[in-house]
């Protein structure tokens, strides 16, 4: 029996943005398959982790133990026995991190592979063994055109190999609707306006541009004294963020609302009067999950938000790092008149080229 086999770091043990793409890929696979037939190998999800794909036909191993070194042991093992056993047709290797053992495995037995990329990861040179890995590919999926340019350019990498999966959004979950009272009244944001940011706040990366928008506020408020940043996400950075928060004077403006469970998003979209986000994103799924609820968005100028908000139609896109470039879009969001505020328009467009599921 030949199947597909999936090779991921981890889908079900963390939030992200990334963990989603996956988990709408593997949707699509069994929907686009009609008996379809599979084994996914989890680097980093352990055994009972919660896992919404559960009994769908595709067979799931958590190989997280308290001994990486002894994990990855285990996963190039299972991936040899079904090479071996014939049961592989093609391999998904889900991260670049995980390409040099696929390769290792696959090329001597002759077993096609297609390596996933989503953004930073690749867009350095890699070592010699990550480059070959790519190179020797059936094929390189990736999110978006600039995530392919940046990923060909720096690894030399023929843009015909690689192939653009994009991020998708369920409209059925992300819509506009009216703000929830229990909300408004929880983050004491009656009578405010509300710009937010759904982001890690990790220190490793401050690419998320949290503090650019904090430092934008004090150019915003006396345009827009009832301003609000609404801030969702958790992670080491916070402190660092509260702080520049203070120095700024907008301590009393910035809200972080910390971790908010997948399911609970969308009413938290619909406090948003604005999304604002300079980031530097190999896709950015958040822009879709905010135009898809009809709220304008403020994205970086050099990044793979180019593709969900359409090269500007759908939205401000500026200097990343810039505060009175942020500054300068939210207050032309607030204004009103530009076509890119008018909510339904930019969730029609959004799901037109994005919907999760158009065929169903």
């Amino acid at each position: 029996m030949c199947m597909d086999v999936f090779l991921f770091l981890e889908i079900f043990s963390s939030e992200g943005g990334i963990q989603s793409y996956i988990q709408d890929l593997l949707k699509a696979y069994l929907c686009l398959n009609p008996n379809p037939e599979g084994k996914v190998f989890l680097l980093r999800d352990s055994p009972g982790v919660d896992n919404p794909l559960a009994g769908k036909s595709l067979e799931f191993h958590y190989l997280k133990t308290n001994s990486p070194g002894k994990d990855r042991l285990t996963l190039a093992y299972l991936l040899l026995k079904s090479l071996i056993k014939k049961e592989a047709q093609q391999v998904y290797c889900g991260h670049i991190n995980l390409a040099l053992v696929t390769a290792s495995l696959c090329l001597p037995l002759g077993i096609p592979y297609t390596v996933l990329t989503y953004g930073k990861e690749v867009w350095q040179p890699l070592p010699l063994g990550k480059r070959l890995a790519l190179a020797k590919a059936k094929e390189i999926w990736t999110i978006s055109r600039y995530s392919r340019d940046r990923l060909c350019k720096a690894n030399g990498i023929n843009p015909e190999q690689v192939k653009i999966v994009p991020c998708v959004v369920d409209g059925d979950r992300f819509f506009p609707g009216p703000k929830s009272s229990l909300l408004l009244d929880k983050y004491n944001l009656r009578d405010s306006k509300v710009i937010m940011t759904v982001a890690r706040l990790w220190s490793g990366d401050i690419y998320k541009g949290v503090d650019v928008t904090i430092r934008a506020l004090p150019l915003i408020l006396p345009h827009v004294p009832n301003l609000k940043y609404l801030v969702i996400g958790r992670g080491d950075d916070q402190p660092r963020l509260l702080r520049l928060a203070q120095e700024n004077g907008v301590e009393n403006r910035v809200i972080f609302a910390g971790f908010i469970p997948t399911a609970d998003l969308p009413e938290y979209y619909r406090l948003a009067d604005s999304y604002v986000m300079p980031s530097q994103e190999g896709f950015g799924i958040v822009y879709l999950e905010a135009l898809a609820t009809g709220i304008p968005v403020v994205a970086g100028d050099a990044d793979g938000s180019a593709d969900p908000l359409q090269d500007g139609l759908l939205g401000w896109r500026v200097p990343h790092r810039d505060p009175q470039a942020v500054a300068k879009a939210c207050l032309e969001i607030f204004q009103g008149r530009d076509p890119r505020c008018r909510g339904e328009w930019l969730r029609e467009q959004t799901l037109a080229k994005y919907q999760l599921n158009p065929l169903r």
